[in-house]
């Protein structure tokens, strides 16, 4: 039994420790040991800390229950501080930035019972939506190795899709708790902004403007109960982020069970995969008793605009702050995002002159599109996963990586929550759909991820497929 262990839901496997049928010691060595086994052909695990976990899983089994997910391990993202180990942001000048503290987020899970097991790779400061960089190199989708895993949790997604960790933590400014879910196959949350605190004690500690609007930190798993969880274990203020607040974890019972359906998205043909996939999820919610009905939100290409225009202010100071620091050809990348998003035009900036307006405009259509539809199912990437690295091809790959993500920037412009959960598997590649709610109402996402989840059925955890 204990060699399959890796296979189980951290909510499996903390019942289990709880009532004594396994250890945490065999939990944690049955994830190690698939780690020695698949990472070799994916490269999603950058570091093990098996003495650290091992020491912690036996403490474990020696201590009275101490939280929800005592003796469960989970792996971190290498941009989240981790004590003990590197936060290197995937980039070669911070291989030995060591943090003085956990990060909130790792420090929840840590008074929950829970151990850190590995960190997980990244692309060059997460400002990709594929997983690559000069540091640790380059993470493979466990569904077709020639595949990008996503970006920028693509480490993530690839170890827990593959079973080499239960569940993970990663962040999300442009879709990166659900680029990488979409492509491998998991479950992700990314939640409201300002529900689960954001820190770092690496310098620069301080965000830009976008970050500190539309970045957030989230779960990643492989069974929306153990996002649930997780949700309710990172949620709520701290001090160390100004913009995290209190805010009730479950909203008031939804008095209209109606579901706005988008299987077109302006600017993007989606492929015919990816449409089935979201019809699938409306079906699902049809049977189950939901109002399903096709409707396109508020401006959705204006948002995807002032998305575009958020971020490029940021990523230009980057740009000259990072000189040098990054690889030429994601910086090439990321000067022609730029230039897309700021060019030298009266027209432009006119816009950008009344981003922040607009931007509250249209929060508040949301929040009436919400009134009527309080869940919205489409659609994660416009794009099936591409091969690696096109991404950064000169001339095209800003503007491949605005394409797939034109229903991810709602997420992340308006604040507003977002899951994403399998729905099954089309020509050898998961196919997923993407459920937003309004601000504050991630339990709707996760209640609709769960009915979806249970009609569709689990497609992970995989042997890498080569």
């Amino acid at each position: 039994m204990t060699a399959e262990l890796w296979r189980r839901s951290a909510v499996e496997l903390a019942g289990m420790i709880r009532d004594k049928s396994v250890s945490s010691v065999d939990v944690v060595e049955s994830h190690l040991r698939r780690i020695d086994e698949v990472n070799p052909s994916l490269n999603a695990v950058t570091v093990t800390l098996a003495e650290s976990a091992l020491e912690m899983a036996k403490k474990a089994d020696n201590a009275a229950t101490s939280g929800p997910l005592h003796g469960v391990p989970f792996t971190v993202k290498e941009n989240i501080d981790c004590l003990g180990s590197a936060t290197t942001q995937g980039v070669p000048m911070m291989v030995d930035a060591m943090p003085s503290r956990d990060a909130v987020i790792v420090q929840r899970m840590k008074n929950a019972g829970a151990i850190p097991l590995a960190r997980t790779n990244l692309p060059e400061f997460g400002l990709r939506i594929s997983t690559n960089n000069p540091l640790r190199g380059r993470t493979n989708n466990p569904w077709h190795s020639e595949r990008v895993a996503g970006g920028s949790s693509g480490g993530e997604a690839s170890a827990i899709a593959s079973g080499m960790s239960p569940m993970g933590l990663g962040n999300d400014i442009g879709g990166s708790l659900r680029n990488p879910a979409y492509c491998c196959g998991i479950a992700s949350l990314k939640p409201t902004t300002g529900r689960i605190p954001s820190d770092s004690s690496i310098s620069p500690e301080g965000d830009g403007l976008a970050s500190q609007l539309m970045a957030v930190q989230g779960p990643m798993a492989r069974h929306v109960d153990d996002l649930k969880l997780a949700y309710e274990i990172l949620s709520g203020r701290h001090y160390l982020d100004p913009i995290s607040v209190d805010a009730p974890l479950y909203g008031k019972p939804i008095e209209t069970k109606s579901v706005a359906v988008v299987t077109s998205v302006p600017g993007a043909t989606m492929p015919a995969a990816t449409v089935a996939g979201v019809n699938c999820a409306a079906d699902i919610l049809s049977a189950s008793g939901w109002d399903v009905e096709e409707a396109e939100p508020p401006e959705l290409a204006l948002v995807t605009e002032l998305w575009g225009q958020l971020l490029s202010k940021d990523v230009a100071v980057m740009l000259v702050q990072l000189d040098g620091q990054m690889s030429d050809d994601v910086a090439n990348m990321l000067t022609d995002f730029v230039d897309i998003y700021q060019p030298n035009s009266a027209a432009n900036k006119a816009t950008m002159d009344i981003l922040h307006s607009e931007r509250a405009r249209l929060r508040s259509l949301w929040s009436a599109f919400f009134l009527k539809y309080p869940t919205i199912i489409g659609p994660v990437w416009t794009h099936l996963p591409f091969p690696h690295d096109e991404d950064i091809q000169a001339d095209t790959g800003a503007r491949l990586t605005i394409d797939c993500l034109r229903f991810i920037t709602p997420g992340n412009l308006l604040g507003i929550p977002a899951a994403v959960v399998p729905t099954g598997i089309a020509d050898g590649l998961p196919t997923s759909v993407q459920i937003y709610a309004d601000v504050w109402r991630e339990d709707v996402c996760l209640d609709v991820a769960k009915i979806v989840e249970q009609q569709a059925g689990q497609i992970c955890p995989i042997d890498p497929v080569r």
